[in-house]
């Protein structure tokens, strides 16, 4: 499990976004330690920002101090930008690794720790901390959101399903499209390209091989057919017996018997 600690935080529009950024990388907790305004959690900022976010907003705990925050944690790393004491910060990409167990398994409380937006975390703050880390940015301008630093870590260390687990994209060649394909790409190269039989026995192996097991969607099978054409080939599906393009046979079902209930009475 994951604990977001924000060490006196003192922007509300800040939290609120922190408090989207939870639920969006969650499962994950998230503490404040002493806030700057006592009714941060009733600004209207803080109620703008973590819109959607009811879930988390509802359980923000808040501490005194950073000692209470961190007593039920079983790890911690804090983020700084600024070098504290004699502390060694390492780059949060080469940290993620050795905590994400601990991020993950709910036994385990891991603390991930954020200094004010204005001073960052205090000497004192960081020398309770078990790992200190920075976030890696570019040299011409190193200042980086509260906010954006919280969401830096947090989606590095999700785990979980995405919710758009489907992209937009091309719909796959069905069976026969895929035999359309084959028959016409053996047609050229194997029976017109080939300068001997056993050239063209080895291109219709290597064509049944590839096409066969590869996915294809129906725009890579348009892009091989204007190849063959270019290069001289008038197949068509019905010359195979072949309806590459038809519908899906419960779709196809479905429109066939629609159309026969419209049919009069006694019409075949």
């Amino acid at each position: 499990m994951k604990r977001v600690i924000l060490c006196r935080p003192e922007g509300p529009r800040n939290v609120g976004m922190i408090a989207r950024i939870c639920q969006n990388f969650g499962p994950c907790e998230l503490a404040m330690v002493s806030p700057e305004k006592p009714s941060m959690l009733v600004h209207p900022e803080f109620v703008q920002m973590s819109h959607g976010a009811d879930c988390v907003s509802a359980a923000i705990r808040v501490f005194d101090s950073l000692p209470e925050a961190l007593a039920d944690c079983t790890a911690s790393v804090g983020f700084s930008a600024r070098v504290r004491g004699n502390r060694v910060r390492t780059d949060w990409r080469d940290l993620q690794g050795s905590v994400v167990g601990s991020a993950e398994d709910p036994d385990q409380r891991l603390a991930l720790v954020f200094g004010n937006e204005v001073t960052g975390m205090t000497r004192a703050e960081t020398d309770l901390m078990g790992e200190l880390a920075h976030i890696r940015t570019a040299a011409e301008h190193t200042s980086l959101n509260l906010a954006a630093s919280v969401a830096v870590v947090l989606s590095s260390l999700f785990s979980g399903r995405s919710s758009h687990r489907h992209e937009p994209g091309g719909s796959m060649l069905n069976g026969e499209g895929r035999d359309f394909l084959k028959a016409r790409l053996k047609e050229v190269f194997a029976g017109q390209v080939a300068l001997t039989e056993s050239a063209g026995e080895d291109i219709t192996a290597s064509i049944e091989r590839v096409f066969s097991r590869v996915p294809l969607e129906n725009r890579d099978a348009r892009a091989w057919h204007l190849m063959l054409r270019a290069l001289g080939s008038t197949m068509t599906p019905t010359d195979l017996g072949l309806e590459p393009n038809r519908r899906s046979g419960r779709r196809k079902d479905a429109l066939e018997r629609a159309e026969r209930r419209k049919e009069p009475d006694g019409e075949a």
